[in-house]
């Protein structure tokens, strides 16, 4: 007997379809045949794979941010300030939300060097707790995506991030959380500050954002990091921020898969929508694959 190769997903139209497509990825001369050389997959990852109520860089910036506004008074009328510091996280929800979340990440990192920054976020993975899960934050991973990256790259898939998270934050974990290296996550990135003197040179992270890797910032990004059309792609409902990476992997000349994860299981994880509903409808007009966690998933999330 063949194992399972997605033992955490119910059988259904959406796990035939998965695998479906790798058996024609990777079946040489049938119709579905993918070379070896474009089996790129790309995974956002806030809410895609890992549950993103709330989101896990403000939390990471949380107690930070409050100690720099206590000392400045100025940054505290910052409206990104403002909201996290009121627990307001509607405001980073929108369109320009990961814009925000990046503003306070440069905040709280901006004087750091990269060494000491990646020590500081693999210091809050080691100790802190999901606020309402109650869990370390790694056993708020989705036990079937992290299947489903597997069976891709079991299958000479090459599986990268491409988030509108922050790129470094991101690749401090993504290695032991997902397996995949730091150099294959795209996300979005500050500033650095460069000085070299007496043969030495030293760097720092700055507070200026350079660039954001949401929305259409998303297809620019994998151009940017990865040079090629990926053939996989998986992204969730939440602020249509998934919707061009989506579409764009239409454009490959090889066949290719559209995953979005809707978030519909209000008691196992979290149950929400979008205002406008863009995601769902640029599903149905793409005929993508719409995952129903309620439906579609037997569990949840990664074991301790």
């Amino acid at each position: 007997m063949i194992a399972d190769p997605l033992p955490s997903w119910r059988e259904g139209p959406n796990k035939k379809a998965i695998i479906d497509y790798v058996t024609a990825a990777t079946t040489e001369g049938g119709p579905g045949h993918v070379p070896s050389e474009a089996r790129f997959a790309i995974f956002d990852n806030d809410g895609t794979l890992w549950a993103e109520q709330p989101i896990v860089q403000l939390e990471f910036v949380g107690t930070r941010v409050a100690e720099i506004a206590e000392r400045k008074p100025e940054v505290a009328a910052d409206p990104a300030v403002k909201a996290l510091l009121a627990k307001d996280l509607a405001f980073f929800k929108g369109k320009d939300g990961e814009k925000h979340a990046m503003e306070l990440l440069a905040l709280v990192s901006s004087g750091m060097s990269p060494m000491a920054y990646e020590k500081e976020v693999e210091a809050f993975f080691a100790n802190a707790r999901h606020p309402t899960l109650g869990v370390p934050y790694r056993q708020t991973t989705y036990q079937p995506m992290i299947e489903l990256l597997q069976y891709l790259r079991a299958n000479g898939f090459q599986t990268w991030i491409g988030s509108g998270g922050g790129i470094d934050f991101m690749r401090a974990i993504s290695g032991p959380f997902y397996g995949i290296p730091p150099e294959q996550v795209i996300g979005s990135s500050g500033s650095y500050d460069v000085a070299l003197g007496n043969g030495q040179v030293d760097v720092s992270k700055s507070v200026a954002t350079a660039r954001v890797n949401d929305h259409e910032g998303k297809v620019a990004g994998l151009l940017l990091h990865a040079g090629k059309v990926p053939v996989f792609v998986a992204g969730n409902v939440r602020s249509g921020g998934d919707i061009a990476q989506l579409a764009y992997s239409q454009a490959s000349p090889h066949p290719s898969f559209q995953l979005l994860i809707n978030h519909d299981d209000g008691e196992r994880e979290f149950a929400y929508d979008e205002e406008n509903g863009a995601s769902l409808a640029a599903a149905r007009a793409g005929q993508w694959h719409v995952v129903s966690i309620k439906d579609d998933w037997e569990r949840v999330f990664a074991d301790p």
